[in-house]
C-alpha cells in the first residue's frame, strides 16, 4: 500500500509517531525526525488529502464515564446483497461504534458500547431486530479488554 501512495520513510515515521501520541506538536515531531515543523505540517496535510490520516482521536477510558458494557454482535443477513442497506441502518444507532463485513459464520460483526445492560437490551431488541435484512444475531459480552493497540507502520531499517 505504501508504494500506491508514494509514501516515503518520513511519511511512515510521521504516521507511526502520531499513532503513538497524536497530541505532539509539529515542531516537536520535526525535531525528533530532524525536519522542520513546516515539513511535518505539509506531510500531514498530504496524508489527510490521500485519506490515509483521517483526523485524530482522544483515547478515553469509557468505563470511567459510566459505559460499563461492551458487546460484540455477529449478524446473519437474509442475503449478503443487503449489506449496504443494513450497514446504513446500523450506522444510525449511536451505540454501535464499529462495523465489519466479514467472512465466516456471520455476515457482519459489530461492537456496541452501552452504559448498562438495559441500554444494551434496548439496542439489541428495539433497534437491531427491527432492521430489515437481519435474519438473526448472536451477542457476546466482553468481560474485559486486555489491550487495544495500533499496528506498527514504521519502515524496516
Amino acid at each position: 500500500m505504501a508504494t500506491k501512495f508514494n509514501l516515503d520513510k518520513l511519511d511512515l515515521q510521521i504516521i507511526s509517531e502520531m499513532m503513538e501520541t497524536a497530541e505532539v506538536s509539529y515542531a516537536e515531531l520535526g525535531k525528533k525526525l530532524f525536519v522542520s515543523g513546516g515539513t511535518i505540517h505539509v506531510r500531514i496535510k498530504k496524508l489527510q488529502e490521500l485519506n490515509i490520516v483521517k483526523g485524530t482521536r482522544l483515547n478515553v477510558d469509557l468505563k470511567q464515564l459510566g459505559y460499563d458494557i461492551t458487546a460484540f454482535v455477529g449478524i446473519y443477513l437474509e442475503k449478503s446483497s443487503l449489506y449496504d442497506i443494513v450497514a446504513k441502518d446500523l450506522e444510525k444507532i449511536p451505540e454501535i461504534v464499529r462495523l465489519h463485513y466479514i467472512t465466516g459464520n456471520y455476515s457482519m460483526f459489530i461492537e456496541i458500547v452501552c452504559k448498562d445492560i438495559n441500554q444494551l437490551r434496548y439496542v439489541l431488541h428495539d433497534e437491531l431486530q427491527k432492521i430489515k435484512g437481519i435474519e438473526r444475531t448472536e451477542t457476546l459480552i466482553s468481560l474485559e479488554e486486555g489491550f487495544n493497540r495500533n499496528v506498527k507502520v514504521a519502515p524496516a531499517e
